[in-house]
């Protein structure tokens, strides 16, 4: 086997991975219904088992990494994979809602560093030249678990349990647990060619982290909600649904395998199209979301849009990661997280006071505002630079060939 074969089986191995665990996360959703009665509990603890497991990857996500941050990264992940596995073993065959929880809370511990470490690994297997489009490839899993991991393990849930989906998972995890230790490349830290950001920049760091917590909070708003949206605001039937999702999630996959195209031309650029296009749908389905024949459109340029970003702001934060990618890497995780918790948490409010209708106008907003500060951040960047420019050089200013060069380089940033 080649290395280049190597690295692409890999890679496989790895997205089938990110599958595993977007899948596991939030499957407790589909199955509440069956979880609840079948432990004695209400729906709202049920519920606790995918809000408890946000927070801890919140909790221990920054921790986890930088104390594992000397340990090789195929021991990392194929243990990672493999605890994240066992645990979901023992929440395939718990006796009681306790020993549940605390198995995916388990789960959880793992998720922090797997995702810390998975995208610095995955680029560091290829040619620097192309990273975005290796970040959208591994991103491919994240995107195929809402669209056909959680749906197959609902419908598996009611065949034969909610039991026998966690099971499925837990296999799925062991298989891919196996694949990765089997493939990944032997390498240390301090040989990972992604192991430390091309362009590192704290300003632009910290700000990409509030725009993607304005901007995730305000995208899980109105996603949670959004078959509540669909039935209520626009009218269809319960029975359409989860065609209508499928669609949402689908143009997420294509996007997310077409954005790796331009990634690595324009980074930024391909960041702040896709925040426009999700505010143009989530203002979209405010204003028009009554009518059947527009809401469609918009819900495929909403999951298109949302699962691309996803891609776009992992790339760009390694980018601009300040020390190291994998503790930037974490950084996101939380953030993220944070928004998925405030997003689900504030639209509750919202669809218990103003209505459903008002929550992707909440979304838009708060995506409008991600693209405010991370436009106008740059633009004021580029301002003090000019300015810095002209000071060091009064004499001399920038003139035919040099001065293109000058604004062909400050386009591509």
């Amino acid at each position: 086997m080649t290395h280049q074969r190597r690295a692409v089986y890999a890679l496989a191995a790895l997205s089938a991975a990110t599958f595993c665990y977007v899948t596991t996360e939030v499957l407790p959703i589909g199955l509440l219904t069956l979880i609840a009665p079948d432990l004695g509990r209400s729906r709202s603890e049920a519920g606790l088992l995918v809000t408890g497991y946000a927070v801890v990857v919140m909790i221990v996500a920054l921790p986890l990494t930088r104390v594992t941050r000397r340990v090789p990264r195929r021991p990392l992940l194929a243990g990672a994979l493999g605890v994240f596995a066992a645990a979901t073993a023992v929440s395939a065959f718990a006796t009681s809602y306790e020993v549940l929880l605390a198995a995916r809370l388990v789960s959880a511990t793992t998720n922090g560093v797997f995702w810390a470490v998975v995208f610095p690994v995955a680029i560091s297997m290829f040619p620097t030249n192309i990273r975005g489009r290796i970040v959208a490839r591994l991103s491919i899993g994240n995107a195929l678990g809402p669209v056909l991991g959680v749906p197959l393990g609902t419908w598996l849930g009611g065949q034969a349990g909610w039991r026998a989906a966690f099971v499925a998972m837990a296999i799925f995890g062991f298989v891919t647990c196996v694949a990765v230790a089997l493939l990944l490349p032997s390498v240390t830290p301090q040989q990972s060619a992604g192991d430390v950001g091309p362009m590192p920049d704290r300003r632009r760091f910290v700000v990409l982290l509030i725009a993607t917590i304005l901007a995730v909070t305000g995208a899980m708003g109105a996603f949670t909600y959004m078959t509540v949206f669909l039935l209520d605001v626009s009218g269809f039937a319960a029975a359409s649904l989860g065609l209508l999702l499928f669609v949402q999630g689908s143009f997420g996959v294509a996007g997310t395998w077409a954005v790796g195209r331009f990634l690595d031309r324009f980074p930024l650029g391909v960041v702040l199209v896709l925040l426009g296009l999700l505010t143009a749908a989530m203002l979209g389905l405010y204003g028009v979301g009554a009518s059947k024949v527009l809401t469609i459109p918009l819900l495929a340029v909403a999951g298109m849009s949302f699962s691309s970003l996803i891609a776009g702001i992992q790339h760009r934060v390694m980018q601009v990661a300040p020390s190291t990618t994998d503790m930037a890497s974490a950084s996101l995780s939380v953030a993220f997280n944070f928004g998925l918790a405030a997003g689900s948490f504030i639209g509750a409010g919202l669809l218990a006071t103003a209505g459903v209708r008002v929550i992707p106008l909440f979304g838009g907003l708060l995506t409008a505002a991600a693209i405010a500060l991370l436009a106008g951040h740059e633009m004021s960047r580029r301002r003090r630079q000019h300015r810095t420019d002209r000071g060091d050089w009064p004499v001399r200013p920038a003139h035919g060939r040099d001065a293109e060069e000058s604004e062909a380089t400050s386009v591509r940033t």
